[in-house]
């Protein structure tokens, strides 16, 4: 046995050194987990160039780059701000009773379909974001998209409706809403 008393640090340290002035500014988001699993898909959809430019840098300086990358994290940041601020002004009811019904449901995505319809069919008709989820197969039905879960505790009603935003030929990033709004 060891003849050493055990000490225990409770504090926590906070570094108060400020950034540099190279690195901008940017406010944290103030969200947590569940609002940020329910805006994951539309984050990634408008965002996706500033994440692809960060985890670019993180490559490029292996072992350095949580310091030599501030600059592209912080546009991250930024970006996910405003897809969570855009969401609150034009879908914040949808949003509040998805990230709500994934808090209730320990996370678990298939818990919450029908909210997460309502929220996508929202989000695409005011924001013209879609969820996407990367390299699915074009001949089998993204999971979101499916009426039957397998291991949901309770069957989805038959009046919920899946929400399937319309194919649009040519460039998928750009936003019907705003399209419309401009003529």
């Amino acid at each position: 046995m060891a003849s050493r008393i055990p000490h225990f640090n409770q504090q926590v340290l906070y570094d108060t050194t400020p950034l540099p002035d190279s690195i901008p500014k940017v406010k944290e988001l103030g969200a947590s987990s569940a609002p940020l699993m329910s805006a994951a898909y539309f984050i990634g959809a408008r965002c996706r160039d500033y994440n692809d430019d960060f985890m670019q840098c993180k490559n490029e300086n292996p072992g350095k780059g949580e310091f030599e990358c501030l600059k592209e994290g912080r546009r991250v940041t930024r970006c996910a701000r405003s897809v969570i601020a855009d969401i609150n002004k034009s879908c914040l009811e949808e949003f509040r009773k998805h990230w709500t019904c994934l808090e209730d449901n320990n996370q678990q995505l298939w818990q919450c379909r029908p909210a997460e319809w309502k929220l996508n069919k929202c989000v695409f008709e005011n924001l013209g974001l879609k969820k996407e989820i990367p390299d699915q197969p074009p001949n089998v039905t993204p999971v979101h998209l499916r009426k039957q879960m397998i291991y949901a505790h309770w069957p989805i009603p038959r009046s919920a409706e899946v929400f399937v935003p319309p194919t649009q030929t040519g460039d998928s990033s750009k936003a019907p809403a705003a399209a419309s709004s401009s003529s």
